[in-house]
């Protein structure tokens, strides 16, 4: 099962509950997935589970020793267990961990997030300002989510151009993109070490938690992307599990135009003279140095 698939299981699912009330209190999903909430203390990596019953009711227990952010989550992912009808495969790595985890797993946390952040809600409530820690930090609170879960909501509902990366051990697991960055085929690849001219690559050997944003190069972090355009980078490196985290953003102004193919690929300049149109070329508003 794709995330693509998930998604539009997860917004068709929302599109029976009411969610008005949906970033205080999950009861109305739980309700329509025919489940109960219980919480336990559970061991340390343990976030929760499900249980049948013969009569057809779901037992999502929780555990109780985590922050009521990851509750949330947890059972949210455990509700997409039940609508996508899939099995667990938690095994041994940690749920933070986009490293060998299972296509179910990364498929339901996919639903989850749609259902924390119903995308209709989001894009009423969002600010229409310029990426930023506060205002990343304010949609987290607002939606009771971790910073990266709304890191990543921001980046893939964004009309601008941007993208949010998650890095583990110094090397890219996944890239949010914006609709303007898909289309133009911007692509960030996943298993690729992280840039060295970039703030991520900077701040995780510090070897410390930190956070901070730069102006960057675009073709340090795209591939096959045209040099002489810029962007912002804020990120954030957790030391404890070496995760990176990194929002890019730039103006559409410094996008490239490409062209792509139908499989979405970037189509190359051949290097040919272009067809004559009668129309004389006037400089582009791009933003070089």
């Amino acid at each position: 099962m794709d995330e693509e698939y998930a998604r539009q299981k997860a917004r068709a699912f929302i599109s029976k509950v009411d969610v008005s009330n949906i970033r205080k209190d999950l009861s109305s999903y739980v309700t329509a997935a025919n489940a109960k909430i219980k919480k336990d203390e559970l061991g340390e990596g343990e976030s929760g589970y499900t249980i049948t019953k013969p009569n057809g009711k779901h037992i999502i227990t929780v555990n109780s020793l985590e922050t009521d952010e990851r509750q949330r989550f947890t059972i949210c992912h455990e509700i997409a267990h039940i609508v996508l009808d899939l099995e667990s495969s938690h095994e041994e790595v940690p749920s933070w961990s986009y490293a060998k985890r299972h296509p179910n797993e990364i498929a339901c946390d996919t639903f989850a997030a749609e259902l924390l952040m119903p995308y209709k809600l989001w894009l009423s409530v969002v600010p229409k300002k310029e990426p930023s820690l506060e205002l990343i930090q304010h949609m987290a609170n607002l939606f009771g989510t971790s910073f990266p879960a709304a890191a990543s909501r921001f980046a893939s509902l964004c009309n601008e151009p941007c993208a949010f990366v998650t890095m583990e051990r110094g090397t890219v697991r996944y890239a949010a993109r914006s609709m303007s960055l898909r289309k133009a085929a911007a692509w960030i690849s996943p298993k690729a070490i992280i840039p060295a001219g970039s703030v991520a690559h900077r701040i995780r050997y510090s070897g410390i938690n930190a956070s901070d944003t730069g102006e960057v190069s675009q073709d340090e972090w795209f591939d096959n992307w045209e040099k002489g355009l810029y962007l912002w980078e804020f990120s954030r490196h957790y030391a404890r599990t070496d995760t990176t985290i990194s929002l890019l953003w730039f103006d559409s102004e410094d996008l490239p135009d490409v062209k792509v193919n139908r499989f979405g690929a970037r189509v190359e300049d051949d290097g040919g003279l272009p067809e004559l149109t009668g129309e004389l070329p006037w400089p582009g508003r791009s933003k070089r140095r």
